[in-house]
């Protein structure tokens, strides 16, 4: 036992001796959960659009003024036809095309449906999906409200208008704010970037060094070389998410309901795993640039 402290001292002290190794354990973390938290986001907003009114009634201008309404479209213009829309589609300078047909509101009103032509710009697979997302929630918002009104009369009696009210509830995160989402698992990135890297580079610098051949002669048995390498990433992955709940409380305001014991626990023995990773990449290594590649190839993947 006596041994592996000694081999924990020195890992400590040389890993606070290193100036370079230091911002990279402690300032980059901190800057990176405070910068892409703030930026990261699943959200899409200005999306440009652009519709063609073919009907000109109140019923379509009140389906345009949905998205007027809206705060994630940025209304552009009103082309005269879908193809000088199109036109700048390709141009970059709309994302949206919004076609009413010429009888949209006649069709509502005698076969209680209709369609209308929804283009969207999928150059960017992902915003392209999120923008539909949007469109459809505005339709079918529109699609609630109109019914009433087309459904008032009936053969010349009135009808009494029904309709279904849904009331979401969403679970964890009720206001459904990116950053409670985000944090956390920018948190956990960190952790596992940082542990896997430095662990990979550890031994790798040893060998860099030429210090691995003399503790290769030390009496050191190998199950103490490695607790004793490996022990100080261990707690530092735990101070390093220490210090980002911190952040995550204090300045994010992320909830935390539950034990933060059992947070500790499982990342305790996801950070083995991960500090096992690292000591398997670093023993076929020669450079700790091989190193980080390889830790960086294997992150990506994970």
């Amino acid at each position: 036992m006596e041994t592996i402290l000694f081999i924990i001292q020195k890992e400590f002290r040389q890993i606070f001796r290193n100036k370079g190794m230091l911002p990279i354990i402690f300032v980059l973390p901190l800057i990176q959960l405070l910068i892409l938290s703030n930026a990261a986001s699943f959200e899409v907003k200005n999306i440009s659009f652009s519709f063609v009114d073919n009907s000109h009634s109140d019923i379509s201008r009140a389906l345009i003024e949905k998205f007027k309404a809206s705060d994630y479209f940025t209304i552009i213009d009103e082309f005269p036809s879908k193809k000088s829309a199109f036109i700048e589609m390709q141009k970059g300078t709309v994302d949206v095309i919004l076609e009413i047909p010429t009888n949209f509101d006649k069709d509502l009103i005698k076969n209680k449906k209709a369609v209308v032509s929804v283009s969207i710009n999928a150059i960017d697979g992902a915003t392209a999906g999120i923008t539909n997302v949007y469109i459809s929630q505005i339709l079918a918002s529109y699609n609630q409200s109109i019914q009433p009104q087309l459904f008032q009369y009936n053969e010349g009696t009135f009808v009494q208008p029904k309709s279904i009210v849904t009331i979401p509830s969403f679970w964890y995160n009720e206001t459904l704010n990116y950053k409670t989402y985000m944090v956390p698992g920018i948190l956990v990135l960190l952790v596992t970037m940082l542990t896997l890297f430095l662990s990979s580079m550890n031994i790798v610098r040893e060998k860099e060094m030429g210090t691995l051949e003399q503790i290769n002669v030390t009496p050191i048995k190998k199950y103490q070389f490695i607790i004793g390498k490996l022990f100080p990433f261990w707690v530092l992955g735990l101070v390093i998410l220490t210090v980002g709940l911190l952040i995550a409380k204090v300045i994010f305001n992320v909830p935390m309901l539950g034990n933060l014991g059992l947070i500790y626990l499982f990342t305790a023995v996801y950070l083995l795993v991960n500090l096992g990773i690292g000591l398997f990449i670093s023993n076929f290594t020669e450079t700790q640039q091989q190193a980080m590649f390889i830790a960086w190839f294997f992150t990506v993947i994970f």
